[in-house]
């Protein structure tokens, strides 16, 4: 059967098999995004050594590019909605790779601050480039599902960079830590370049000419009717906690479970339980989180966050193991299901996409900054993760009132 656009029509185009092709290009851009992310936490340990940091020094630069993305999220949504992702996600990862090769070339603390920010120019690209594509070309159920397979590539580039650095990559280096972050620069810029052939497809380009020909109103029209759902708002204040998690127990999680007596390979596979578990529960849980059920299955995940923090700070061998189960749970799946709230609530249409994930993320690296940073310092102080740990409980405790009365407010409509 041959691919060739039959029509304009973006329905037409959605019903074809080439959606697919798109979610995997979308997936792959994902993953060199999820390995870039996660690359400087089992490197932690080697990189804080040669370059004198300590852990408060090294807080700061794990959120570096959150800092940046506070920013820069809300302009590159709408700068995607203008220009469309063939183009956008080509810029995102260029700029991404270009934050790799800056890492391996950082000589001390300031350098790689800048380094790491770098990465928050590119990474909201790729944060709204990803759920445009997948409104564009999704619909119903099977948006949940291609939400779910494509925060899975994140995820296997997360456990690639957790797995893979310090036991393949950095021995196949001769030890050198530098050399690894070139091989995930060239990763992630071949991705790129994957994703610009594959978007030039006709099919995709008459789906982008077709979004482009639809788009109605200004791009502040769509913020300003965006910020004034009430859902949305509740929203956004949550994704500051989501990210403020996530990204610190992202950053900290191998060097937590190293301070507590395993090797630096060892932390590396330890740590990628979460997110192999984030895996099989980004493919199932969002798809089944549709509207009636959304709410239910959010509060659960938060609820299994929190226990998670309180099991790996207080608990044995067999406890940790729980923790970091539930952790994945949690992990794997919190984005993707407020993304998806997100997108719900712009009534299926995918014109203000870009912008309504650019909210999410503008706010929530709020959290994502705030997270690494915290655990850094207060490790500082206290001389463990322990009381760190106990501060992502609180932040799970939050999430979940706040879980609440959204559900409060959306049952009464």
């Amino acid at each position: 059967m041959s691919l060739a656009p039959q029509t304009s029509s973006g329905a037409a185009a959605r019903a074809g098999p080439w959606r697919w092709a798109m979610l995997g290009g979308v997936s792959m851009i994902y993953y060199a995004f999820g390995l870039t992310m996660a690359s400087m936490a089992p490197l932690v340990h080697a990189v804080s050594r040669d370059l004198g940091m300590d852990n408060a020094e090294m807080g700061l630069v794990l959120g570096a590019w959150a800092l940046v993305y506070i920013f820069t999220a809300v302009p590159c949504g709408a700068l995607l909605d203008r220009i469309g992702p063939r183009r956008g996600l080509l810029i995102a990862t260029t700029v991404i790779a270009v934050s790799q090769v800056m890492r391996g070339a950082a000589e001390g603390p300031v350098s790689l601050f800048l380094a790491v920010a770098v990465f928050g120019l590119g990474g909201p690209l790729v944060s709204t480039g990803a759920p445009k594509v997948i409104s564009q070309w999704f619909r119903g159920a099977d948006r949940g599902l291609a939400i779910g397979v494509y925060f899975t590539g994140n995820t296997l580039g997360v456990i690639t960079a957790l797995t893979l650095t310090n036991s393949v990559m950095v021995p196949l280096m001769e030890g050198d830590w530098r050399l690894a972050l070139y091989v995930y620069a060239a990763v992630t810029f071949l991705a790129g370049v994957a994703w610009f052939v594959l978007a030039g497809h006709p099919l995709s380009r008459a789906m982008e000419k077709h979004e482009a020909d639809t788009r109605t109103g200004t791009s502040l029209e769509g913020f300003l009717a965006l910020i004034r759902r009430p859902t949305v708002q509740i929203i956004i204040v949550m994704s500051v906690g989501i990210l403020f998690y996530n990204h610190s127990m992202n950053n900290w999680l191998p060097e937590i479970l190293r301070t507590g007596g395993m090797t630096a390979a060892e932390a590396g596979y330890w740590a990628a339980i979460p997110v192999m578990v984030g895996i099989a529960a980004a493919l199932t849980i969002p798809r089944l989180a549709t509207p009636d059920k959304r709410f239910p299955i959010l509060a659960v995940l938060i609820c299994c966050a929190g226990a998670a923090t309180l099991l790996i700070a207080y608990g044995g061998p067999g406890a940790t193991t729980a923790g970091l189960l539930l952790s994945g749970l949690a992990r794997g799946t919190l984005s993707s299901i407020a993304v998806l709230t997100l997108m719900d609530s712009e009534g299926g249409r995918s014109g203000n996409v870009g912008q309504a994930s650019g909210l999410y993320f503008s706010a929530g690296e709020i959290g994502g900054m705030l997270g690494p940073m915290t655990v850094g310092l207060v490790s500082n102080l206290t001389g463990g993760f322990t009381a760190a740990l106990l501060i992502l409980t609180v932040d799970t405790i939050i999430l979940l009132m706040l879980t609440v009365g959204m559900w409060r407010i959306t049952r009464r409509r």
